[in-house]
């Protein structure tokens, strides 16, 4: 099998990654003249900072993917491959692929991250993640065939389980997931399942340091802890997982949670690819790169987003694994290689934090921008505002919208579908 992609004169930029920073660099460099191949396992981009509401039937996935092909439709420099890479060899310049050798004049690496278990196998086995539309998929999958078991169980410590949810991870995918099923299960589930007492129904956000939101600010992080309280939400923090059985999740302390329902939003750990040479790698698995996001001892092959280690005076441990780090380090790359086309000089790259936001479910949210702090309503519009906005593709914006309407007035939305390959069963 080959990559098949067209010998020309051009220098040619192979991509390895679609999330933010890769389809923000393919889009840079779109019309140049440079040669760009992107490369992604999936023929989509997904908005990762919608992925709870896949999970919680507030979105369909096809609201918050959208293809590449769709996107490039009219660039003829840009060449889409959907394939996984095994390797790199970064001294003859050439990646190894599932679709054979590519060959590159200039490499960015957008890889990302994925879900960090901190080397427990049991966590990885039972709890559930959430960094793919498909592991958003199987979260509501999961928590909808688990009410419809809790329907026909008459074993109430099972039954409990059943109904009860942990999640792990204060940060802000964590508040969100939190507060939309706190949500669900005042609004929703009740009609969904009259059958079922919802009372019994436990909540629990789990978070290991002592306040939520990690690098938001303290009015920030207090006021979302106040929020999920009053919306019913068990917040423990300074509280960690020892292990998890997929029955049962166990404590620190030795407290333990019935629950057949734990989802994963505690950090990432850096996706890997074998020939990064060691001596570039940090102990995080972080890529170590220069300022101007080149990999340690390399001239042609960059890192951006995730995966990226960058350091500056304010940020010393690097740029938070969020979007905008990835957005912003991939417009200071596309400059760059058009700097190099030109003969001009590269320009270093310096973060700017346009701020940063959370959720807690309807009409709930908080906001730290670099010069205003505020919470409640007005966040959440302005949530809602900044995400709607974010998202590539009008439809999508437009589908997103009307679909956030009809749950704002109707407090439901129609979209709780157990979807599941054909020979799998409850």
């Amino acid at each position: 099998m080959k990559a098949n992609i067209p010998e020309t004169n051009k220098k040619r930029v192979v991509i390895i990654g679609g999330g933010f920073g890769g389809l923000k660099l393919a889009r840079k460099l779109a019309g140049t003249d440079y040669q760009v191949v992107l490369i992604d396992k999936n023929n989509y981009h997904q908005f990762q900072p919608l992925f709870y509401q896949i999970a919680t039937s507030g979105l369909e996935p096809s609201a918050i993917c959208f293809p590449f092909r769709k996107v490039f439709q009219k660039s003829k420099n840009v060449y889409v491959r959907i394939t996984e890479v095994t390797s790199v060899n970064t001294r003859e310049n050439y990646i190894n692929s599932g679709i054979g050798m590519i060959k590159y004049d200039f490499l960015v690496l957008a890889i990302g991250a994925d879900t960090n278990y901190y080397g427990n196998k049991n966590i990885m086995e039972h709890s559930l993640p959430m960094k793919s539309v498909t592991e958003a998929m199987d979260i509501r999958n999961k928590v909808l065939e688990n009410y419809e078991n809790a329907l026909i169980t008459e074993d109430k410590a099972l039954k409990n389980a059943l109904m009860n949810i942990v999640i792990v991870g204060g940060g802000p995918t964590g508040v969100e997931v939190a507060g939309t099923l706190a949500n669900m299960k005042k609004h929703i589930l009740p009609k969904d399942y009259p059958e079922l007492d919802f009372k019994e129904m436990n909540i629990s956000l789990i978070e290991t340091t002592p306040k939520l939101l990690n690098g938001m600010s303290e009015a920030a992080s207090k006021k979302a802890k106040q929020y999920l309280e009053k919306l019913d939400v068990h917040v423990l923090t300074n509280t960690s997982v020892k292990d998890y059985n997929g029955q049962q999740v166990l404590l620190m302390d030795g407290t333990t949670i019935d629950t057949k329902t734990m989802v994963s939003a505690a950090g990432v750990i850096s996706n890997k690819l074998e020939g990064i040479p060691e001596t570039a790698l940090a102990k995080n698995g972080r890529i170590i790169v220069d300022q101007f996001n080149r990999i340690q001892g390399s001239d042609n092959v960059f890192a951006i987003g995730d995966i990226a280690l960058l350091k500056e005076e304010a940020y010393p441990n690097g740029h938070p694994q969020m979007a905008q780090p990835a957005i912003q380090q991939a417009k200071g790359v596309a400059n760059n290689l058009k700097n190099i086309e030109k003969g001009k000089p590269l320009v270093p790259f310096h973060y700017k934090n346009p701020g940063s936001m959370a959720t807690v479910g309807k009409n709930l949210a908080v906001v730290d921008l670099p010069y205003i702090k505020f919470q409640g309503f007005f966040a959440w519009l302005v949530w809602m505002l900044v995400h709607l906005m974010s998202i590539v593709g009008i439809k999508n914006r437009v589908m997103i919208f009307i679909n956030w309407a009809w749950s704002y007035v109707t407090y439901d939305q129609s979209l709780r579908l157990i979807l599941r390959a054909k020979n799998k069963k409850l």
